[in-house]
């Protein structure tokens, strides 16, 4: 028989030690959510170099993360049903130590990949986790909590974004490896700090139920929040991707495009920490949806008429835009009305979504084999600024995926009645999940 898992606000003093561990891990395991990522644009040239490829493989590269993001982050449910999330989370930040190791020390381009699959397990698990985290241990204090970690992503990503050139030119010849290597440091930190955290002193076993994420689609909301987050991944990782040698090839010094990618992150960092806190207050949602719009329409525009005229204007206008980022991880939250629910939305939107991000940096790479221009890139954000503006519009109205999916599917509630256990896991103690009764097949 299973036990309710206690509530946050009621347990002993030594859980809220607990809870601030894992509010400490949260945070730090956001710090590495994108410095695998961020620290290959600043040095893709060299990397093109070093091991000898074409720019369609360049493209493979940059688009290999967001690949690695949908596909492990569908796991992350399985994961969590059978293992305590800390668990999970340091298992993940392990594999990602292990991965950057093994890429800044790749010969070869299939032997880059795999490093990157398992550089990219940190990030894929942390991305879709999280929020349900938040909405599990922290349910008053969302707008905070999701703050505080996208700014600590941003904050990595920045990191990564800025040192990844200097610390290549100054380790000389492949100096590279170093750029993405030094970043295996901070994910085993994290790594240590989830093997930390206790398990809750009253509690061997508590529900939890898994939601089924196929039911989702019968909610126009959570398909609207699923695209929004594809859409504005896509800007970010063309970004991330192509900017920096876009700048370069355009007439400016590597480090220059480096630090005017760091720039973009850099500007990220407070908004970061203050659109979450916006966003949950639900007149404010539509106003700053169109000061999104607006700025990355002005930021691209620019960047693509007149790159060098000023540059660091452009990327600090699209790093405003780049604020539908955090507006989605809240969203994703208040669109949901349990933890369990937050979870299987968590995992469709940034899975999903993931996939439809992968698409922006390869047909960036691409195109500009095929035509020795960046125009494709700008038809393909700019393309992507207008389905963020429709896809936005619908998340932003005030409804619950689970009464869309209640109101299609006769039956369905997260809140079921037990239909079979595994041994589980939350971040406290092991756990008890029980799959809700519905109609829906099993994912």
């Amino acid at each position: 028989m299973t036990r309710t898992a206690p509530d946050p606000s009621t347990v002993r003093t030594g859980s809220h030690r607990g809870l601030g561990l894992i509010a400490v891990a949260i945070v730090l395991t956001a710090l590495n959510l994108r410095t695998a990522v961020t620290s290959v644009g600043p040095v893709l040239e060299e990397i093109e170099r070093g091991l000898g490829i074409s720019s369609s493989l360049a493209g493979v590269i940059t688009t290999m993360p967001v690949l690695c993001f949908a596909l492990i982050g569908f796991a992350g449910p399985a994961l969590s049903a059978r293992y305590r999330d800390s668990h999970v989370l340091a298992g993940a930040l392990i594999a990602m130590t292990v991965g950057l190791g093994l890429r800044s020390l790749a010969g070869a381009f299939p032997v880059f990949l795999a490093g990157t699959a398992l550089a990219m397990a940190g990030g894929a698990l942390g991305n879709v986790m999280l929020p349900s985290l938040v909405k599990r241990h922290f349910p008053g204090r969302t707008g905070p909590l999701v703050g505080a970690y996208s700014t600590a992503m941003g904050l990595g990503a920045t990191l990564a974004a800025v040192a990844s050139q200097p610390i290549a030119d100054a380790a000389g010849g492949e100096g590279w490896r170093w750029g993405l290597v030094v970043w295996a440091l901070p994910a085993l930190v994290a790594a240590a700090v989830w093997l930390a955290v206790p398990a809750a002193p009253d509690v061997s076993r508590q529900t939890h139920t898994a939601v089924r994420m196929r039911a989702l689609v019968h909610s126009p909301t959570a398909m609207a929040i699923t695209v929004f987050f594809g859409v504005q991944a896509l800007q970010a990782y063309v970004v991330i991707g192509w900017s920096a040698q876009y700048l370069r090839d355009s007439g400016l010094s590597a480090a220059t495009a480096g630090l005017l990618l760091g720039l973009n992150s850099l500007v990220g960092l407070p908004l970061s920490a203050v659109i979450p806190s916006l966003t949950v207050r639900p007149r404010l949602q539509r106003p700053l949806l169109l000061v999104f719009l607006a700025s990355y329409v002005s930021g691209w525009m620019g960047l693509w008429t007149a790159p060098t005229a000023a540059p660091w204007l452009w990327m600090t206008l699209i790093a405003v835009g780049m604020g539908t980022f955090s507006m989605a991880l809240t969203l994703i939250g208040l669109r949901a009305r349990t933890p369990e629910t937050v979870s299987a939305l968590s995992t469709v939107s940034q899975s999903w979504g993931y996939v439809i991000a992968g698409a922006g940096p390869l047909l960036v790479g691409v195109l500009r084999g095929a035509t020795g221009s960046y125009d494709g890139m700008f038809v393909i954000v700019l393309v992507g600024v207008a389905v963020l503006a429709v896809a936005g519009w619908i998340a932003t109205r005030q409804v619950f995926v689970d009464d869309e999916v209640e109101r299609s599917v006769p039956g369905w509630s997260p809140a079921g009645r037990c239909s079979d256990v595994l041994e589980s896991a939350g971040v406290e103690a092991p756990a008890a999940a029980r799959v809700a009764d519905s109609p829906a097949p099993r994912d």
